[in-house]
């Protein structure tokens, strides 16, 4: 079963334009989700595989009830990987979205002034301590700039340790946000 959310469109980095696209009211994401992100999400499926295993256990044994509240937190467990995984900045002709773990925002373009990268403290793998790196702004026509969350820093789960990975992606939302922006 291909995952479409764990790859990025290999057109992204395979063609010579700028913005490559087949479907532009597809949703895409720009970019792959980075190693912590992926290894997060692996070791949240290594726990679903136990709690299913124990849920099988319980079952064969006759607790059939222990075995179904089980089987649930397995299941909640495999949600939450999969939303892990679906995690980030996704693109398309519509607007911007930034999904979250709880929470997804889409803006159309029409109320987008500007995507741009800046210089400021950001949380370091989304834990509160804050360092020094690079984030990825939207400035909304309908709310203060410091209202707006960072769609992606040089230290979230996808691009720690990987700059240039984080260079190329907020180009790439941003070249996005330059040509629809205008329609």
């Amino acid at each position: 079963m291909p995952l479409h959310f764990l790859t990025a469109d290999r057109a992204f980095e395979a063609a010579d334009v700028a913005l490559p696209y087949d479907d532009p009211d597809r949703w895409r994401r720009p970019y792959r989700p980075g190693p912590w992100r992926v290894g997060a999400a692996a070791l949240w499926l290594l726990l679903a595989s136990y709690l299913l295993f124990a849920a099988v256990a319980l079952a064969l044994t006759g607790k059939v009830s222990d075995a179904g509240i089980v089987l649930g937190a397995g299941l909640v467990v495999i949600a939450g990987a999969v939303r892990l995984l679906r995690m980030g900045v996704w693109v398309s002709a519509r607007g911007l979205r930034h999904v979250g773990f709880a929470v997804t925002r889409s803006v159309p373009w029409g109320r987008v002034v500007t995507v741009r990268t800046v210089q400021r403290p950001v949380r370091w793998l989304g834990l509160p301590r804050t360092v020094q790196g690079e984030a990825l702004t939207v400035v909304r026509r309908d709310r203060a700039p410091e209202e707006t969350p960072a769609l992606l820093t040089t230290h979230n789960a996808d691009f720690l340790g990987r700059p240039e990975a984080f260079d190329r992606a907020a180009d790439t939302v941003e070249a996005w946000a330059a040509e629809h922006r205008l329609r």
